[in-house]
């Protein structure tokens, strides 16, 4: 396939080409499935709550099991107990799923991505069934089996986003990226929001078709996968989006004289500078080189903070809105939807304006003071569904937007960094670091909120949440400092 039938000249290829839309497509429903199952789960955690406590022959369930059956298998001796595992639970996920980024990043950089990410699909489905819907129809409840069964799944499930960032990085360049990975990246709030209305959908028959149609579908997805994605446009013949973009601004560089202002830069680190020359033929880095590169470990101990915050929203908040104002779950679980609506449409607008700007730090800061703002404003939300659900979604910009833009965006920046660039496989090395630690730093988070609801009350949460979203900014500081000074350099060189 030649690229000029494919792309004019003159014209950025990632919008052209077919293949950018297919692949585009793909590995966004791909994570967002991988997200939908986790949504699943906490969506239910009310009804398995009262499943796994002796209270549940009481509830009005569908159908209620014979008293004999709790005396042999009841897990907790009363719902409270059974929710505090649920949040073991989460922790133990979020612990595994952060040590099998670091792995899983290194594994997608050696092997095919199309492979890693295919298999973790079908096996999470997999152990997704076996945990939610096989152990209900056995009636077999066993809490050493729910915690081996949902570390695996955490493992599994982590080589969702290292394989489809890289993948991404691989077909659209630094030319939009922005936009491009702030649309692609709402394919976890697409999840969230997947997951809860199937979840709602089936809850009133029990919570074990909530994870059966979730799994179900998940498996299909990684079986489409395996058959349909294109890792990279080399695969077919095509050159590689950096590659492509560098032949653009070649062509459009006159030949003699009249040469453009370049940006003076001191010594240090954008993620936003300039292309490189084209470097050698590819290969692997290491775990300590990707560690090791300019921004780094900066974002990865911001991303640890702010993804605390934003998946506590995400396991906790329809058991909050359950518990603190007395709503219907399957209710709870549709009005959760709304945080997910916010972080789209944060994650799209704030990367359009850092591509306008070419940086990204800047955006954040701004983004991550308004945060606290809309976390002191959502905590004294009254009782009504339409407040709520407004203030959720302001909250959801400032905090999903940045953790969107983080995830996505600048990891796809940091592993296409001019010490990397044309190395494709650094890109899921740096992802699995970045993500890696933000899940490990929610992991620790998960713990932190439910002693801290248990012992003061949810509003002690919501300062909890500002202080990690302060803690974000701060860790960031030195790149905001740095970007903001090139912004005012560059203005500066432009007015002369």
């Amino acid at each position: 396939m030649a690229w000029p039938r494919l792309v004019p000249r003159g014209a950025a290829p990632s919008r052209l080409s077919h293949h950018h839309v297919v692949v585009f497509l793909l590995t966004f429903f791909s994570y967002s499935l991988l997200h939908a199952s986790r949504k699943t789960f906490s969506n239910v955690k009310v009804s398995i709550s009262k499943q796994w406590a002796p209270t549940a022959a009481n509830a009005s369930t569908s159908v209620a099991l014979p008293v004999e059956i709790w005396s042999r298998n009841h897990l907790f001796p009363s719902a409270e107990e059974a929710t505090l595992f649920l949040g073991t639970l989460d922790t133990l996920f979020l612990f595994s799923y952060a040590v099998g980024l670091f792995i899983s990043g290194i594994v997608g950089d050696r092997l095919n991505l199309r492979w890693v990410l295919s298999f973790g699909m079908c096996s999470s489905a997999l152990v997704v069934f076996a945990f939610g819907t096989l152990t209900e129809w056995l009636h077999f409840y066993n809490k050493g089996l729910y915690c081996c069964l949902w570390i695996v799944n955490g493992l599994l499930q982590s080589t969702g986003w290292p394989c489809v960032v890289a993948v991404m990085g691989n077909w659209f360049g630094k030319a939009g990226r922005g936009v491009v990975f702030g649309l692609w990246s709402a394919c976890a709030s697409v999840g969230n929001i997947l997951g809860a209305c199937l979840a709602s959908s089936v809850l009133q028959y029990g919570y074990e078709y909530a994870f059966l149609v979730t799994a179900a579908v998940q498996l299909a997805g990684g079986i489409v996968i395996f058959f349909g994605l294109l890792v990279s446009p080399e695969e077919i013949g095509l050159p590689a989006a950096e590659s492509a973009e560098l032949a653009e601004e070649d062509s459009r560089r006159p030949l003699m004289g009249g040469t453009e202002p370049e940006e003076e830069c001191e010594p240090g680190y954008s993620i936003q500078e300039g292309a490189a020359a084209p470097a050698p033929p590819a290969k692997a880095i290491g775990f300590h080189q990707a560690c090791c590169l300019p921004g780094v470990i900066p974002y990865s101990l911001a991303y640890a903070c702010l993804k605390l915050v934003n998946y506590s929203f995400f396991f906790w908040l329809p058991f909050y809105l359950s518990n603190n104002f007395g709503w219907k779950e399957a209710e709870a679980d549709k009005l959760s939807i709304w945080y997910d609506v916010g972080g789209i449409i944060g994650g799209i607008l704030q990367g359009f304006i850092s591509d306008l700007l070419q940086k990204r730090a800047p955006v954040l800061a701004l983004s991550l003071l308004l945060a606290v703002g809309s976390l002191v404003g959502y905590s004294r939300s009254p009782n009504d569904k339409s407040i709520n659900a407004l203030l959720m979604a302001v909250t959801g910009f400032f905090i999903g937007g940045p953790s969107n833009m983080i995830s996505a965006a600048i990891s796809a920046d940091l592993g296409r960094q001019e010490l990397v660039q044309g190395s494709s496989e650094a890109l899921a090395t740096v992802t699995g670091i970045v993500d890696g630690a933000g899940s490990m730093g929610a992991a620790v988070g998960q713990c932190l909120v439910s002693l801290i609801q248990d012992n003061f009350g949810w509003m002690w949460v919501f300062y909890f949440f500002i202080v990690m979203t302060s803690c974000t900014n701060l860790f960031l500081s030195p790149l905001i400092v740095r970007e903001i000074r090139q912004l005012v350099q560059r203005q500066h060189a432009l007015s002369e």
